[in-house]
């Protein structure tokens, strides 16, 4: 009851409104009286809270004497509110987002310092959720579910054009992950390479982050109280960086292709 009332009121109800909704759900059709008795709302409110369900189009009022108010179906109700919110907030996403990055264009020094594993990882995805043409990345390392958050955002923006560089493997809580296997299973083109203890995500050749963390002594583990990410969206730096991932990616599957040249003569 108390979950309903909440997603009702969310969705632009009165408590009241609210309650005497879910009141009419289940007598379906019924007189003022009984509304306010079952639902609990003053009689001296009741006509007005009805009223106002019927102008939001959650019922519908029947004339006679004493009016009978009808309920509208909760899943025909309830799609119809949902589709509008989800149409408000893409609208609210898109102007929302033109004033972001009119302001993050405007700002003296695009560079910010990223601390804390969550932070860094939301920051990615909200790249790549930004992202219009490329996404580039070099993956010496991951954090704790910070492959699963990556894979979702890409498979959400299927137009992108994404390549990943990568280590083989790291460790995770002392368990070993097996990186090119994890994307590769979700379809992801990546490809194995010698990267560092770094990470490099750069979309558009326009924005990019580093991310840079402690290992422990054995060099296995990620510390990640020691995480630290550096957003730029220097475009000349990111462009830079750009360029020289995609030499490195070149040469990476020129060299793969002279392999299989040499399997298959």
């Amino acid at each position: 009851m108390n979950e309903d009332l909440n997603v009702l009121k969310g969705i632009g109800l009165t408590m009241y409104e609210a309650q005497a909704y879910i009141t009419l759900t289940s007598l379906i059709s019924s007189n003022a009286a009984e509304i306010a008795e079952k639902s609990g709302i003053p009689r001296s409110k009741i006509y007005d809270v009805l009223k106002g369900l019927n102008e939001k189009n959650f019922i519908e009022i029947e004339d006679g004497r004493p009016h009978t108010y009808n309920v509208r179906s909760p899943v025909d109700v309830l799609n119809r509110e949902k589709e509008r919110l989800n149409s408000e907030i893409e609208d609210s996403i898109t102007r929302l987002t033109n004033i972001y990055e009119n302001g993050m264009s405007q700002a003296q020094a695009p560079i910010w310092r990223i601390y804390g594993v969550e932070k860094i990882i939301n920051q990615e995805v909200e790249i790549i959720k930004r992202a219009k043409t490329s996404v580039n990345m070099r993956i010496g390392f991951l954090f704790e579910g910070e492959g699963e958050a990556l894979i979702k955002a890409f498979k959400n923006r299927r137009n992108l054009n994404v390549n990943i560089l990568a280590s083989p493997t790291c460790y995770i809580n002392n368990e070993e992950v097996d990186i090119i296997n994890l994307f590769k299973e979700n379809n992801i083109t990546i490809h194995k390479a010698d990267i560092p203890f770094v990470k490099v995500l750069i979309s558009d050749s326009k924005e990019m982050m580093h991310t840079y963390t402690k290992f422990s002594e054995d060099k296995r583990n990620v510390i990640p109280e020691t995480a630290i990410g550096i957003w730029n969206k220097y475009e000349d730096v990111a462009r830079n960086y750009d360029e020289r991932f995609i030499n490195q990616l070149n040469k990476i599957k020129n060299k793969q292709k002279s392999k299989g040249f040499k399997m298959n003569p």
